[in-house]
């Protein structure tokens, strides 16, 4: 039996965020996920945090200074949250005792778009 696909008025409305991060220590992706998912919870809370339908599409090393390891992003998040995550992205300060600075660049419709910005 062949799977149905959902019609588009059925579907998530999500949205892409594009994400700046710096940070003090090398991360990987899996890294990246786990300061998204404990940022959100801290703010928002278990309850809310399950409905953003949070994923990272995305993940680019950019730079590598003396002081800081750069990072771009792009985050999916549904479209009726978009302002909760990004609230939350910005209020993430520490990982595993090193700083952290998120600030979001961009925000689009497709990953196609976003993916301008990096």
């Amino acid at each position: 039996m062949k799977l149905k696909v959902l019609p588009p008025t059925l579907r998530k409305n999500n949205r892409y965020l594009t994400v700046d991060i710096k940070i003090t220590s090398p991360i990987s992706k899996d890294d990246l996920v786990g300061i998204i998912w404990d940022a959100c919870v801290r703010f928002q809370g278990e309850a809310n945090t399950a409905n953003f339908n949070l994923w990272v599409m995305k993940f680019y090393k950019i730079d590598e200074n003396e002081k800081y390891y750069n990072y771009k992003a792009i985050i999916r998040c549904q479209r009726d949250f978009v302002d909760d995550v990004r609230s939350a992205l910005a209020l993430a300060n520490m990982f595993s005792g090193n700083r952290i600075a998120m600030t979001t660049i961009a925000l689009s419709g497709t990953i196609k778009a976003s993916q301008k910005y990096i």
